[in-house]
Formats: C-alpha cells, sequence, structure tokens
C-alpha cells in the first residue's frame, strides 16, 4: 500500500466492528480505506507505515460522507458506497478490474471468486480474483466480503477476526451462509 504521501490526509472513526480509516488526496479522492484492526491507536499505525508522512486531519465534504457511508454499511448494513470516488493510480490493471465488478455487487447479494472471473472475461482465473481481493487497498468501499468461495463457502478474508469478521459483515447486510436461529431473527 506504499505511495507517495504528498498531500496525503487521513481520519479514523468509529464503526459498529470497530474502528475504520479513510486516507484520500487533495482531490478528496480516496486512496486508501482499513477495516477495524484493533483500536483507534492500532488503525493509526498501520496508516502511518502504508502512508509515511500523511497526516490526521478534518476530512473534506465527500470523504466525511464516505465515512459515514462505511460507518452505515458495517453499522446496519445500508451505507451506500457506490459513488465514493477512488484514486486507482498505483492498481494494477487486472485487480481495478476486479475492484471495478465487484463495486457492482450490491448490499445483501454475493458472487463467487469465479463469477468474478467470468465477468472479467477470464473463467478460470478465480484464483487470481481472489489474490487481487487480497490486496484491496479500499476496503469495504471495495465491498471484498461479498465474495465467496465455490459453494458459497467463506473463503479468505484478510482483515482482523478473518473469516468471522466477513462473517458478521455478510450478516449485517442480511445474508447468512448457514441458516439463522430463531435469535438470529
Amino acid at each position: 500500500m506504499s505511495r507517495s504521501t504528498d498531500k496525503l490526509a487521513y481520519m479514523v472513526f468509529p464503526t459498529a466492528i470497530g474502528h475504520c480509516a479513510l486516507v484520500w488526496d487533495e482531490s478528496g479522492a480516496v486512496v486508501g480505506s482499513t477495516l477495524p484492526l484493533g483500536g483507534a491507536q492500532q488503525v493509526r499505525q498501520a496508516v502511518l507505515r502504508w502512508y509515511p508522512g500523511v497526516v490526521e486531519a478534518d476530512p473534506p465534504t465527500s470523504v466525511a460522507d464516505a465515512a459515514a457511508q462505511v460507518r452505515s454499511l458495517l453499522d446496519d448494513g445500508t451505507g451506500d458506497l457506490a459513488d465514493v470516488p477512488l484514486d486507482m493510480d498505483g492498481v494494477p490493471g487486472f485487480d481495478r478490474r476486479v475492484y471495478e465488478v465487484v463495486r457492482g455487487i450490491p448490499p445483501g447479494q454475493t458472487l463467487t471468486y469465479g463469477e468474478v472471473a467470468t465477468r472479467l472475461g477470464a473463467p478460470g482465473a478465480a484464483q487470481a480474483v481472489g489474490q487481487a481481493l487480497g490486496r484491496n487497498p479500499f476496503p469495504p468501499i471495495v465491498p471484498c466480503h461479498r465474495v465467496l468461495a465455490a459453494g458459497r463457502k467463506v473463503g479468505g478474508f484478510s482483515a482482523r477476526g478473518g473469516p468471522r469478521t466477513k462473517l458478521r459483515m455478510l450478516e449485517t447486510e442480511g445474508v447468512y451462509l448457514e441458516q439463522p436461529t430463531l435469535f438470529d431473527l
């Protein structure tokens, strides 16, 4: 995730599953984001490691709105992140194409790694799709949690808490990979 940090800023904000961060450039485009990594201080340390020299600042309106949508998504599954501007200048072409497909998956729906590969015109590239999502610098704006392994299995997830966090995010959006019990409803 390391890139030139000239004029990059970031903010840390709380959500129902922990503190997240957004990093933006001077145009207000998001260049990176995090899911919870522990507490607010752990998130700050990770952002400073990934973007040396970045400064914590008050966000412009577009970034504050994006943070509010991330919070809504993680709190109750209602956030709409489709229009958050992303700066993908440092993102490899294949990864960028994967992220564009994945951004099109609406809340409450999922695709498999293989289905994403097929939509890219690269059937058989499910593993490459998984690797691209493992490098996703924009979670949950690029909602990699909505991509599952074959057979609707949870698959991997590199965020803190791993597959448990992925399941919790999906369940917040109304996706249950296991039958919900009376206590879940």
